[in-house]
């Protein structure tokens, strides 16, 4: 009986050993933990690199370009860190360099590098129309001339100008309140808009273009479109640069009202005459 209690209670000490490992048996051993939890703080770390690089993809794409300074500043990244990132897209040729012009007396050092997005960049950002598009413009170029051109252009941003209205209609009268509503309503869109207030007016910028390969064919688009955020606005604007014609940023600026004066009735209509002050 003495055996069997004691074959018994070792046999049970077994199975519970057996059913609850320690924590040395569970522990990973020699280099194969090492390796398992080096490799999972690298894909963590690529990750959040990864994150990192398409935010600053991100505000490239709405500021235009940006210094590593001020990059690292909106993501609260080192500047060490910062231009890491920048090198690899450097080297993958999203971003280009360019030196920051100079105000006021030359300093020591060399001036600071000013980034901004590629071409190739902005091949992966998403774009409404193709070659397709481009070739069917084409087809009723042929047949129709510019004027069915600028037929087809009108009635493409129709539907765009019925959101953009809705969108702004608190925003009141004033055109630079409007301009700033209007940006929102066109990032909505696609188009990474924002508005900003300067001395002679405002200035509507759209950091992308969702037609620009088929713009750059077909400008017609580009100004059917500066009639749409003119007729919005409730003012003459006036188109400075398009990323169509090869420019950065696609900008348009707005006329502070308070610039144009009225004058004399016109002698053919009778309608009241404006001065632009903006050219």
């Amino acid at each position: 009986m003495k055996n069997a209690a004691l074959f018994s209670a070792t046999a049970g000490s077994a199975a519970a050993g057996a059913a609850v490992p320690s924590a040395a048996s569970r522990r990973p051993t020699g280099g194969s933990g090492r390796a398992a939890t080096r490799n999972a703080d690298q894909a963590a770390a690529s990750r959040t690199d990864g994150r990192t690089r398409d935010r600053v993809v991100e505000l490239l794409l709405e500021w235009g370009s940006a210094t590593a300074a001020e990059l690292a500043c909106e993501l609260g990244v080192s500047p060490a860190g910062i231009r890491r990132h920048l090198d690899a897209l450097l080297a993958e040729g999203l971003i280009r360099a360019s030196e920051q012009p100079r105000r006021g007396p030359r300093g020591r050092g060399r001036p600071a590098k000013r980034f901004a997005l590629t071409e190739a960049a902005r091949e992966t950002l998403p774009h409404l129309y193709d070659d397709i598009a481009t070739a069917a413009l084409r087809w009723i170029a042929d047949r129709g001339g510019d004027a069915a051109i600028a037929e087809f252009a009108a009635a493409q941003v129709a539907t765009l100008e019925e959101r953009c209205r809705a969108a702004i209609r608190a925003a009141g009268e004033n055109p630079i309140a409007r301009a700033e509503a209007l940006a929102a309503a066109l990032t909505a869109e696609g188009y990474a808009a924002n508005a900003s207030a300067i001395a002679a007016g405002g200035q509507l910028c759209q950091h992308h273009c969702p037609v620009a390969h088929v713009a750059a064919e077909f400008p017609q688009l580009c100004e059917a479109e500066t009639e749409v955020i003119s007729r919005v606005i409730g003012t003459h604007v006036q188109r400075l640069a398009t990323i169509a014609h090869g420019d950065g940023v696609c900008t348009t600026y707005i006329p502070d009202p308070r610039r144009v004066l009225p004058i004399a009735k016109n002698d053919r209509t009778g309608d009241p005459a404006t001065v632009r002050t903006d050219t």
